[in-house]
């Protein structure tokens, strides 16, 4: 639910009894797609806000810390990335810092709603500067029948930049799509998956997401928590699982010396978000030992 009250943008997460709001200067646009009601608003502190069905889904202020734990833990744990596909990830984010690690030769982005990328093209440039990148690839479709059609070991990594595990995005946070994932990975693949908070949902979402990744043949998962202030509770997280690799492990030489900017991930904070909470390691304690072998 959200509320515009006196120049404030609120997202209110009724279940949880918590809220977030923005002081926002004007909405700068706003429209029904074929698959949801978005909103572009310009905020006093935050830059440009994108809200998809009245949830918050990036500024320009604080997109980077999302972007870089959604896309360098992952391609630094593959021992050497090459095609990378981003399902979802309309407002290119991801592709940009994907397409920072010179080693990859193609990127998919599998977008459903193309108004998202279009609209991200025109209020979120710097997000989409690597769009005319050779080896950027987009499809503006199904992400789940895409990854089903995928050749069998065609892949190296698989990043899942979905929204909530709701409506459109529902299909990507089940059994069968991380089954269809683990045979389009090669050996030695990663799929990585946006696992939403830690504070609220260990317990139901992350543990589900464990589960079906070890039901689907992963063996090895981890998640990684990391802020992200716009989001419920201002603490986010992902969730990585190898397709017979640990994922606590990565190459840290690269990662310490990697040829690009970024401005959160390093390879220390890489190796303290494998350091989960105490209370995630007892929800999770079963899937934690058996990923650290």
């Amino acid at each position: 639910m959200t509320v515009l009250n006196d120049g404030w943008f609120t997202e209110v997460f009724q279940d949880q009894g918590t809220a977030f709001s923005l002081q926002v200067k004007k909405k700068l646009h706003e429209e029904q797609t074929e698959f949801q009601k978005l909103e572009i608003w310009e905020t006093e502190t935050f830059g440009n806000l994108m809200v998809l069905d009245g949830c918050v889904m990036l500024t320009s202020r604080d997109n980077f810390l999302y972007h870089e734990m959604m896309t360098h833990p992952a391609l630094f744990t593959h021992r050497d990335p090459k095609k990378v596909v981003i399902v979802g990830g309309g407002d290119c984010g991801t592709l940009k810092e994907v397409l920072k690690h010179p080693g990859v030769e193609e990127a998919w982005q599998v977008e459903i709603d193309e108004r998202v990328t279009r609209l991200s093209e025109q209020y979120f440039p710097e997000l989409c500067e690597s769009n005319t990148d050779p080896r950027a690839n987009f499809f503006f479709g199904d992400g789940i029948q895409w990854i089903r059609d995928a050749v069998p070991e065609s892949l190296d990594v698989i990043i899942i930049d979905s929204t909530d595990p709701v409506g459109p995005a529902e299909g990507l946070f089940a059994l069968d799509f991380y089954r269809d994932c683990m045979i389009a990975l090669r050996e030695g693949g990663i799929i990585v998956q946006q696992s939403e908070s830690p504070l609220l949902h260990t317990n139901t979402i992350i543990k589900t997401i464990h589960d079906d990744m070890k039901k689907a043949g992963f063996d090895h998962v981890r998640t990684l928590p990391f802020p992200q202030p716009v989001y419920p509770t201002g603490w986010w997280s992902c969730t990585m699982a190898g397709k017979e690799k640990p994922v606590v492990y990565f190459r840290e030489e690269d990662a310490d010396q990697r040829p690009f900017v970024t401005r959160y991930y390093n390879a220390d904070i890489h190796r303290g978000a494998l350091a989960m909470p105490q209370f995630m390691v007892d929800v999770l304690e079963d899937e934690v030992m058996s990923s650290e072998r």
